[in-house]
C-alpha cells in the first residue's frame, strides 16, 4: 500500500488525537491505568520565547499563550494521544463539555468488546458514565456507550471494529440503529 499520496482510494491515517487537561500528571497515570496507552514522550515543558518552538508556539496558539506542557501516549494500534497542560493562561474545565450542537470535534472513541467492565474501570478510575451502554445493533451484539475522563473530555466505547459498525448501521441491519 503507497502511502505517499492521499486521495478518494487511499485514505490517510490518523496520527494522533489531542486532549487538554488541568493536571498533566494526573492525565498520563489515569490513561496508562484504564486504557493502558503507553507513555512515549514527556513530561516536556513549552514556553513562548524567541526559540523556533517558541515561535510556532506563539503563532499556532496566538499571543495569550505563554507556556504549556506536554506528554505524548500512544494506543495498541499505534495512534498517537497528546495531553496537554496549559499552564499560562491555566487550563479551565469547560461547564459545557458536550455542546454537541456546536461544530468542532465532540469526542474520541476506544475500541473494547467488554464495554461494561470498561465502563465500570472509568468511573471507578474518577471519570464518568454519561450514558448507558446501548446494543444498537441486536444480532450482533454491537454495543456503545459515552463516558468522560476525570478531566471533561468526552469518550465514546464501541465493542467492536469502527468498520463494522458502520456496515451494519448503513446497510439497514438494524431498524433503530443510530
Amino acid at each position: 500500500m503507497d502511502l505517499s499520496s492521499s486521495g478518494p482510494n487511499n485514505p490517510i491515517n490518523i496520527n494522533h488525537i489531542a486532549i487538554s487537561v488541568p493536571s498533566l500528571e494526573q492525565a498520563i497515570k489515569w490513561y496508562q491505568n484504564v486504557f493502558g496507552f503507553k507513555l512515549i514522550g514527556g513530561p516536556v515543558d513549552f514556553i513562548t520565547d524567541d526559540s523556533l518552538a517558541g515561535m510556532a508556539l506563539k503563532d499556532i496558539h496566538g499571543e495569550t499563550l505563554r507556556k504549556m506542557r506536554m506528554a505524548w501516549l500512544v494506543s495498541e494500534n499505534h495512534v498517537g494521544f497528546e495531553i496537554i497542560e496549559y499552564v499560562e493562561p491555566e487550563a479551565q474545565r469547560r461547564q459545557d463539555n458536550f455542546e454537541y450542537w456546536k461544530s468542532g470535534i465532540t469526542h474520541f472513541c476506544i475500541t473494547d468488546p467488554n464495554i461494561e467492565e470498561l465502563c465500570h474501570k472509568i468511573t471507578e478510575q474518577g471519570g464518568k458514565q454519561r450514558s448507558n451502554i446501548w446494543e444498537i445493533i441486536p444480532n450482533k451484539g454491537y454495543k456503545i456507550s459515552f463516558c468522560e475522563d476525570p478531566f471533561g473530555n468526552i469518550i465514546e466505547i464501541y465493542s467492536n471494529a469502527f468498520e463494522d459498525l458502520v456496515t451494519e448501521i448503513t446497510k439497514g441491519s438494524s431498524d433503530n440503529s443510530i
